[in-house]
């Protein structure tokens, strides 16, 4: 007989987005297999059905990120106009309230090989995707690259503020001109 209370088709990518959620809210230290399991809404179980420790969420979870800081907001943001998806790209990572607690997470724990590793992947993909960008609007590859640089600094400066001094940042209706100011400095002419 099944049982009501346990959701039979919860995947692996569940777990790891419920992961990340965790992650975001407290760090990686709040990675606690038993807690993630009540908000699901399951037994540990399920858990061990999918991995087969805490270190292979971690690492599903891992994988999920980079996926979707990577190619999936490049595919979001993919346009013609390379001015145009750099101010995409800066909306994707700037708007979605989930993003930026999370990376600073990581980025804090660092110092795990796996969570650094990941982090220094996405910040490179990251970076090879603006220095395309600059390129694309007719800058040389280390003018490109120099470019990319500031407009990831900026970013993680923002990520910095949204924690440490949200009322320093533009308001909601402020921000689409606010990007639009941080691309024409970066971008030339």
């Amino acid at each position: 007989m099944a049982k009501p209370y346990l959701k039979p088709n919860l995947s692996a990518e569940s777990w790891a987005e419920a992961a990340l959620d965790a992650i975001a809210r407290g760090g990686v230290s709040a990675l606690v297999v038993e807690p993630l399991a009540k908000e699901l809404g399951v037994t540990k179980g399920s858990f061990y059905w999918h991995f087969a420790n805490r270190e292979a969420l971690l690492d599903a979870a891992l994988e999920l990120w980079e996926r979707r800081e990577t190619e999936a907001v490049f595919a979001k943001v993919r346009r013609e106009d390379p001015r145009l998806r750099i101010e995409a790209l800066f909306r994707e990572v700037t708007g979605n309230r989930r993003t930026s607690p999370l990376y600073l997470a990581l980025s804090t724990a660092s110092n795990d090989p796996r969570i650094g590793s990941a982090v220094r992947r996405v910040a490179e993909r990251r970076l090879a995707f603006m220095a395309e960008c600059f390129t694309a609007l007719g800058l040389g590859e280390e003018d490109a690259r120099r470019r990319a640089i500031m407009a990831h600094a900026l970013y993680l400066g923002m990520l910095q503020l949204q924690r440490d001094a949200r009322h320093a940042l533009p308001r909601a209706g402020e921000v689409q001109r606010f990007v639009e100011e941080a691309v024409a400095l970066l971008t030339p002419g």
